[in-house]
Protein backbone atom coordinates (compact mmCIF):
# COMPACT_ATOMS: atom_id res chain seq x y z
CA UNK A 1 0.00 0.00 0.00
CA UNK A 2 1.25 3.61 -0.44
CA UNK A 3 2.19 5.78 2.16
CA UNK A 4 -0.82 7.97 4.04
CA UNK A 5 -0.76 11.79 2.91
CA UNK A 6 -0.60 13.96 5.79
CA UNK A 7 -3.60 15.80 4.33
CA UNK A 8 -6.92 15.33 2.63
CA UNK A 9 -9.62 17.51 1.04
CA UNK A 10 -13.20 17.11 3.08
CA UNK A 11 -16.24 19.10 2.90
CA UNK A 12 -16.93 21.32 5.84
CA UNK A 13 -19.45 23.48 7.42
CA UNK A 14 -17.76 27.03 7.87
CA UNK A 15 -21.21 28.31 8.79
CA UNK A 16 -24.46 26.63 8.94
CA UNK A 17 -26.92 27.54 5.64
CA UNK A 18 -28.04 26.55 2.51
CA UNK A 19 -26.13 24.47 0.08
CA UNK A 20 -23.45 26.69 -0.26
CA UNK A 21 -22.27 26.50 3.30
CA UNK A 22 -20.83 23.48 2.21
CA UNK A 23 -17.00 24.60 1.24
CA UNK A 24 -13.94 22.35 0.11
CA UNK A 25 -11.34 22.53 3.52
CA UNK A 26 -7.70 20.63 3.17
CA UNK A 27 -7.85 18.48 6.85
CA UNK A 28 -5.36 16.60 8.56
CA UNK A 29 -5.39 12.42 8.12
CA UNK A 30 -7.73 11.42 11.11
CA UNK A 31 -6.36 8.64 12.84
CA UNK A 32 -7.97 5.15 13.88
CA UNK A 33 -8.65 4.64 17.96
CA UNK A 34 -7.91 0.81 18.90
CA UNK A 35 -11.04 -0.85 17.57
CA UNK A 36 -11.22 2.02 14.43
CA UNK A 37 -10.29 1.59 11.11
CA UNK A 38 -9.40 4.15 8.27
CA UNK A 39 -11.19 3.93 5.11
CA UNK A 40 -9.96 5.70 1.79
CA UNK A 41 -13.16 6.52 0.73
CA UNK A 42 -14.29 5.87 -2.91
CA UNK A 43 -18.05 7.20 -2.21
CA UNK A 44 -20.47 8.56 0.55
CA UNK A 45 -23.80 8.73 0.58
CA UNK A 46 -25.83 11.71 1.18
CA UNK A 47 -28.62 11.89 3.39
CA UNK A 48 -31.26 13.96 5.53
CA UNK A 49 -29.57 14.34 8.48
CA UNK A 50 -26.78 15.73 6.68
CA UNK A 51 -29.10 18.61 5.50
CA UNK A 52 -30.07 19.20 8.86
CA UNK A 53 -26.68 19.21 10.45
CA UNK A 54 -25.69 21.74 7.20
CA UNK A 55 -28.59 23.98 8.44
CA UNK A 56 -27.11 23.95 12.13
CA UNK A 57 -30.14 21.85 13.56
CA UNK A 58 -28.34 18.75 14.03
CA UNK A 59 -25.12 19.29 15.71
CA UNK A 60 -22.75 16.14 16.10
CA UNK A 61 -22.77 13.88 18.79
CA UNK A 62 -19.97 14.30 21.08
CA UNK A 63 -16.75 12.73 19.48
CA UNK A 64 -18.10 12.66 16.28
CA UNK A 65 -16.41 14.95 13.03
CA UNK A 66 -18.05 17.85 12.54
CA UNK A 67 -17.26 16.81 8.38
CA UNK A 68 -21.07 15.74 7.34
CA UNK A 69 -21.32 12.28 6.20
CA UNK A 70 -23.07 9.32 7.55
CA UNK A 71 -21.95 6.30 5.16
CA UNK A 72 -18.78 5.31 2.89
CA UNK A 73 -17.59 2.90 1.38
CA UNK A 74 -13.82 2.18 0.19
CA UNK A 75 -10.50 0.28 1.17
CA UNK A 76 -9.10 0.08 4.16
CA UNK A 77 -5.66 1.80 4.60
CA UNK A 78 -4.83 1.33 8.35
CA UNK A 79 -6.36 -0.34 11.05
CA UNK A 80 -6.02 0.41 14.75
CA UNK A 81 -3.95 -1.97 17.42
CA UNK A 82 -7.45 -3.61 18.38
CA UNK A 83 -8.64 -4.57 15.09
CA UNK A 84 -9.02 -8.35 14.29
CA UNK A 85 -11.14 -8.80 11.38
CA UNK A 86 -10.25 -6.05 8.47
CA UNK A 87 -7.15 -6.12 7.43
CA UNK A 88 -5.59 -3.40 5.17
CA UNK A 89 -7.12 -3.28 0.97
CA UNK A 90 -9.77 -4.90 2.43
CA UNK A 91 -13.09 -3.06 0.71
CA UNK A 92 -15.80 -2.41 3.03
CA UNK A 93 -19.10 -0.03 3.34
CA UNK A 94 -19.04 1.27 6.71
CA UNK A 95 -21.92 3.29 8.85
CA UNK A 96 -20.11 6.57 10.38
CA UNK A 97 -21.33 9.23 13.28
CA UNK A 98 -19.71 11.43 10.82
CA UNK A 99 -16.93 12.12 8.40
CA UNK A 100 -18.48 10.71 5.57
CA UNK A 101 -17.82 13.69 3.23
CA UNK A 102 -14.04 13.59 2.86
CA UNK A 103 -10.97 11.41 0.78
CA UNK A 104 -10.26 9.25 4.26
CA UNK A 105 -12.75 8.69 6.98
CA UNK A 106 -12.47 6.68 10.10
CA UNK A 107 -15.24 3.86 10.90
CA UNK A 108 -15.41 1.23 13.76
CA UNK A 109 -14.60 -2.02 12.59
CA UNK A 110 -17.96 -3.39 14.30
CA UNK A 111 -19.41 -1.65 11.75
CA UNK A 112 -17.81 -1.87 9.00
CA UNK A 113 -19.09 -4.42 6.50
CA UNK A 114 -17.38 -6.47 3.68
CA UNK A 115 -19.50 -4.92 0.47
CA UNK A 116 -21.61 -7.85 -1.32
CA UNK A 117 -20.53 -9.40 -3.99
CA UNK A 118 -21.78 -7.78 -7.40
CA UNK A 119 -21.98 -3.72 -6.00
CA UNK A 120 -20.22 -1.15 -7.04
CA UNK A 121 -18.30 1.47 -4.62
CA UNK A 122 -21.45 3.66 -5.12
CA UNK A 123 -23.76 1.15 -4.65
CA UNK A 124 -22.26 -0.12 -1.28
CA UNK A 125 -21.82 3.26 -0.06
CA UNK A 126 -25.63 4.15 -0.53
CA UNK A 127 -26.42 0.82 2.04
CA UNK A 128 -25.23 1.68 5.19
CA UNK A 129 -27.71 4.80 6.71
CA UNK A 130 -31.06 3.56 4.96
CA UNK A 131 -30.49 -0.26 5.46
CA UNK A 132 -29.22 -0.11 9.20
CA UNK A 133 -32.81 2.60 9.38
CA UNK A 134 -34.67 0.15 7.62
CA UNK A 135 -34.05 -3.43 8.80
CA UNK A 136 -33.85 -1.64 12.49
CA UNK A 137 -37.23 -0.15 12.38
CA UNK A 138 -39.23 -2.39 9.97
CA UNK A 139 -37.95 -5.70 11.18
CA UNK A 140 -36.74 -5.55 14.36
CA UNK A 141 -38.40 -2.57 15.82
CA UNK A 142 -41.55 -3.18 13.66
CA UNK A 143 -41.54 -6.26 13.55
CA UNK A 144 -43.06 -6.85 10.15
CA UNK A 145 -44.16 -10.85 9.19
CA UNK A 146 -45.01 -12.23 6.02
CA UNK A 147 -48.80 -11.37 4.51
CA UNK A 148 -49.15 -8.36 6.80
CA UNK A 149 -49.48 -5.08 5.00
CA UNK A 150 -47.07 -2.04 5.21
CA UNK A 151 -47.35 1.13 4.40
CA UNK A 152 -44.44 3.21 3.86
CA UNK A 153 -44.09 6.78 3.57
CA UNK A 154 -42.14 8.78 1.18
CA UNK A 155 -41.64 5.58 -1.02
CA UNK A 156 -39.30 7.19 -3.37
CA UNK A 157 -36.80 7.73 -0.70
CA UNK A 158 -34.12 6.40 0.17
CA UNK A 159 -35.65 5.28 3.12
CA UNK A 160 -38.71 4.15 1.10
CA UNK A 161 -37.00 2.34 -1.71
CA UNK A 162 -35.08 0.11 0.94
CA UNK A 163 -37.91 -0.51 2.49
CA UNK A 164 -40.24 -1.31 -0.06
CA UNK A 165 -37.61 -3.92 -1.62
CA UNK A 166 -36.67 -5.60 2.04
CA UNK A 167 -40.87 -5.71 2.79
CA UNK A 168 -41.47 -7.47 -0.47
CA UNK A 169 -38.37 -9.86 0.22
CA UNK A 170 -40.08 -10.99 3.47
CA UNK A 171 -43.49 -11.72 1.85
CA UNK A 172 -45.30 -8.62 2.80
CA UNK A 173 -47.98 -6.11 1.01
CA UNK A 174 -46.67 -2.52 0.09
CA UNK A 175 -48.55 0.63 0.27
CA UNK A 176 -46.22 3.93 0.00
CA UNK A 177 -46.83 7.36 -0.78
CA UNK A 178 -45.20 9.65 -3.08
CA UNK A 179 -45.13 13.26 -4.29
CA UNK A 180 -45.56 12.60 -8.14
CA UNK A 181 -47.17 10.02 -10.77
CA UNK A 182 -43.07 9.42 -11.97
CA UNK A 183 -42.54 8.93 -8.07
CA UNK A 184 -45.67 6.69 -8.00
CA UNK A 185 -44.32 4.50 -11.00
CA UNK A 186 -41.30 4.05 -9.79
CA UNK A 187 -41.83 2.75 -6.23
CA UNK A 188 -44.54 0.40 -8.41
CA UNK A 189 -41.46 -0.73 -10.51
CA UNK A 190 -39.65 -1.61 -7.20
CA UNK A 191 -42.08 -3.79 -6.26
CA UNK A 192 -45.00 -1.62 -3.89
CA UNK A 193 -48.29 -2.86 -4.73
CA UNK A 194 -50.26 0.08 -4.44
CA UNK A 195 -48.60 3.86 -4.63
CA UNK A 196 -50.63 6.84 -3.38
CA UNK A 197 -49.81 10.26 -4.23
CA UNK A 198 -50.16 12.13 -1.54
CA UNK A 199 -50.57 15.58 -3.07
CA UNK A 200 -53.97 14.27 -4.79
CA UNK A 201 -55.41 11.36 -2.83
CA UNK A 202 -56.06 10.58 0.79
CA UNK A 203 -53.50 7.93 1.99
CA UNK A 204 -55.85 7.22 4.82
CA UNK A 205 -58.76 6.15 2.49
CA UNK A 206 -56.85 4.22 -0.11
CA UNK A 207 -54.75 2.71 2.44
CA UNK A 208 -58.17 1.49 4.19
CA UNK A 209 -59.39 0.46 0.63
CA UNK A 210 -56.83 -1.54 -0.39
CA UNK A 211 -57.04 -3.75 2.34
CA UNK A 212 -60.41 -4.02 3.04
CA UNK A 213 -61.07 -1.78 5.50
CA UNK A 214 -58.96 -3.65 7.61
CA UNK A 215 -55.92 -0.94 7.26
CA UNK A 216 -52.28 -1.63 8.06
CA UNK A 217 -50.47 -3.53 10.37
CA UNK A 218 -47.20 -1.78 10.34
CA UNK A 219 -46.72 1.99 9.14
CA UNK A 220 -43.16 3.65 8.92
CA UNK A 221 -43.19 7.46 9.05
CA UNK A 222 -40.66 9.76 8.02
CA UNK A 223 -43.34 12.87 7.98
CA UNK A 224 -44.31 13.15 11.50
CA UNK A 225 -46.51 16.53 12.29
CA UNK A 226 -49.96 16.35 11.34
CA UNK A 227 -49.67 12.61 9.40
CA UNK A 228 -49.53 11.47 12.98
CA UNK A 229 -53.57 11.31 13.71
CA UNK A 230 -54.35 10.31 10.18
CA UNK A 231 -51.85 7.21 10.42
CA UNK A 232 -53.15 6.14 13.45
CA UNK A 233 -56.87 6.30 11.17
CA UNK A 234 -55.02 4.28 8.57
CA UNK A 235 -53.43 1.43 10.97
CA UNK A 236 -55.68 -1.63 11.71
CA UNK A 237 -56.39 -2.71 14.99
CA UNK A 238 -53.13 -3.60 16.99
CA UNK A 239 -51.50 -1.71 14.34
CA UNK A 240 -47.69 -0.67 15.08
CA UNK A 241 -46.57 2.83 13.80
CA UNK A 242 -42.93 3.44 13.48
CA UNK A 243 -41.17 7.55 13.89
CA UNK A 244 -38.14 6.96 11.24
CA UNK A 245 -38.20 10.55 11.27
CA UNK A 246 -40.35 14.05 11.32
CA UNK A 247 -39.71 16.02 7.99
CA UNK A 248 -42.92 17.80 8.56
CA UNK A 249 -42.08 18.60 12.59
CA UNK A 250 -41.67 16.84 15.79
CA UNK A 251 -44.91 18.51 17.13
CA UNK A 252 -48.81 17.25 16.54
CA UNK A 253 -51.80 16.92 17.95
CA UNK A 254 -52.91 13.61 18.96
CA UNK A 255 -56.36 11.80 19.68
CA UNK A 256 -54.90 9.13 22.61
CA UNK A 257 -58.14 8.02 22.28
CA UNK A 258 -57.12 6.54 18.52
CA UNK A 259 -54.51 4.39 20.46
CA UNK A 260 -56.45 2.99 22.99
CA UNK A 261 -59.77 1.92 20.56
CA UNK A 262 -57.26 0.26 18.27
CA UNK A 263 -54.65 -1.02 20.79
CA UNK A 264 -51.99 0.75 18.54
CA UNK A 265 -47.94 0.86 19.09
CA UNK A 266 -45.93 4.18 18.23
CA UNK A 267 -42.37 3.68 18.75
CA UNK A 268 -39.56 5.02 17.26
CA UNK A 269 -35.79 5.22 17.03
CA UNK A 270 -32.38 7.58 15.68
CA UNK A 271 -29.48 5.56 15.04
CA UNK A 272 -27.06 8.26 14.93
CA UNK A 273 -26.04 8.68 18.46
CA UNK A 274 -26.63 5.02 19.68
CA UNK A 275 -23.51 3.11 20.98
CA UNK A 276 -21.41 1.29 18.98
CA UNK A 277 -22.22 -1.91 20.34
CA UNK A 278 -26.19 -1.97 19.10
CA UNK A 279 -25.09 -0.44 15.35
CA UNK A 280 -23.26 -3.70 15.35
CA UNK A 281 -26.02 -6.32 16.29
CA UNK A 282 -27.54 -4.35 13.23
CA UNK A 283 -25.34 -4.91 11.51
CA UNK A 284 -25.36 -9.21 11.91
CA UNK A 285 -28.93 -8.92 11.18
CA UNK A 286 -28.13 -7.48 8.27
CA UNK A 287 -25.14 -9.82 7.20
CA UNK A 288 -27.36 -12.61 7.70
CA UNK A 289 -30.60 -12.29 6.48
CA UNK A 290 -29.91 -9.07 3.81
CA UNK A 291 -26.55 -9.57 2.11
CA UNK A 292 -27.54 -12.75 0.80
CA UNK A 293 -30.68 -11.50 -0.93
CA UNK A 294 -28.66 -8.05 -2.49
CA UNK A 295 -25.66 -10.71 -3.69
CA UNK A 296 -28.94 -12.62 -5.15
CA UNK A 297 -29.89 -9.76 -7.15
CA UNK A 298 -33.33 -9.51 -4.95
CA UNK A 299 -32.55 -6.20 -3.62
CA UNK A 300 -30.08 -3.59 -4.83
CA UNK A 301 -29.85 0.32 -3.56
CA UNK A 302 -31.64 2.94 -6.26
CA UNK A 303 -28.90 5.28 -6.92
CA UNK A 304 -30.84 8.45 -8.32
CA UNK A 305 -27.71 10.61 -9.41
CA UNK A 306 -24.10 11.37 -8.29
CA UNK A 307 -21.74 13.99 -7.99
CA UNK A 308 -18.02 14.96 -7.43
CA UNK A 309 -17.09 15.36 -3.86
CA UNK A 310 -16.61 19.31 -4.32
CA UNK A 311 -19.79 19.16 -5.75
CA UNK A 312 -21.52 18.70 -2.32
CA UNK A 313 -23.84 21.48 -2.66
CA UNK A 314 -25.35 20.62 -5.81
CA UNK A 315 -26.27 17.46 -4.54
CA UNK A 316 -27.55 18.94 -1.68
CA UNK A 317 -29.88 21.16 -3.66
CA UNK A 318 -30.73 18.08 -5.72
CA UNK A 319 -32.11 16.56 -1.83
CA UNK A 320 -34.01 19.71 -0.88
CA UNK A 321 -35.72 20.20 -4.31
CA UNK A 322 -37.04 16.83 -3.49
CA UNK A 323 -37.18 15.61 -7.38
CA UNK A 324 -35.03 12.32 -6.35
CA UNK A 325 -35.99 8.84 -6.63
CA UNK A 326 -33.27 6.58 -4.61
CA UNK A 327 -29.72 7.62 -3.43
CA UNK A 328 -27.95 10.73 -4.25
CA UNK A 329 -24.51 9.35 -3.90
CA UNK A 330 -20.86 11.89 -3.72
CA UNK A 331 -17.98 10.18 -5.94
CA UNK A 332 -14.78 10.96 -3.96
CA UNK A 333 -12.53 8.52 -6.09
CA UNK A 334 -13.21 7.27 -9.31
Amino acid sequence: MPSLPETMTAIAIPTPGGPEALQPETRPLPKPGPTEVLVRVAAAGVNRPDVMQRKGMYPPPPGAPDIPGLEIAGEVAAVGEKVSRLRIGERVTALVAGGGYAEYCVAEEAIALPIPKGLSMIEAAALPETFFTVWHNMIERGALKAGETVLVHGGSSGIGTTAIMIAKAFGARVIVTAGSPEKCAACRKLGADVAVNYKIEDFVAVTKAATGGRGAELIIDIIGGDYVNRNYNAAAMDGRVVQVSVQAGPNAAVDVRMIMLKRLTHTGSTLRPRPVAEKAAIGRGLLEKVWPLIEAGKVKPVIDSTFPLREAAKAHARMESSVHIGKIMLVVRA
